[in-house]
């Protein structure tokens, strides 16, 4: 199994941040979210965890500019012969308070998929909101967003916190504490689907 990574939006280089928009607040301490940072950090970490286990993946965007979603969903689908799902890592913004995992619309392998992400996460974060739609039988929100759409393999975007939340920002999002926990659970949900693929 192939794992395809990518961190949404731009990252930082010379000390600029390369996506408008996608930062939090500055906070009375004077830190602040980058959201592209983050997603980087916790894509790059999570590959290290897969390199360690010996299993295959892909970075998606590995440059820290921001790349078009139409790139990035060319990028995945050179791979879409191969046994891969595609994972597109984000933090959430517009009010509101902890996970959310979203598929294209319909029932597909991916909402399966998803199912781990969840579970995964009330496990890690039992005191944390799962943003869950449950009107389908499981866990995830469908929706069409580009890159889950266009990509020609099972696909899931996490949403994780909320980075104009101040509690969950500075305390969660900003902290290798929290950082670490977010990579545990996803790492935690890939290998029990795969698991769940070998076992069947």
């Amino acid at each position: 199994m192939l794992i395809l990574l990518d961190a949404g939006h731009g990252g930082i280089i010379n000390g600029e941040y390369q996506t408008a928009g996608k930062r939090s607040p500055i906070w009375d301490d004077g830190s602040q979210l980058f959201e592209g940072e983050f997603n980087r950090w916790i894509v790059n970490s999570l590959a290290e965890r897969l390199s360690l286990r010996s299993m295959p993946y892909v970075l998606i965007c590995p440059e820290q500019r921001d790349i078009t979603l139409a790139t990035r969903v060319k990028r995945a689908n050179k791979y879409a012969s191969q046994n891969c799902i595609y994972l597109s890592i984000h933090s959430n913004a517009g009010g509101g308070s902890g996970f959310e995992v979203f598929t294209s619309e319909g029932t597909t392998e991916s909402d399966r998929i998803a199912n781990f992400f969840a579970e995964e996460f009330m496990n890690e974060f039992p005191d944390s909101p799962l943003r869950a739609d449950l009107r389908d039988g499981d866990y995830d929100k469908d929706k069409n967003f580009y890159v889950v759409r266009h990509t020609k393999m099972p696909a899931l975007l996490t949403e994780n916190f909320f980075m104009d939340n101040e509690f969950e920002c500075r305390n969660i999002l900003l902290t290798p504490w929290g950082r670490t926990k977010i990579v545990d659970f996803h790492e935690r949900a890939i290998v029990r689907y795969i698991q769940s693929i070998e076992n069947s």
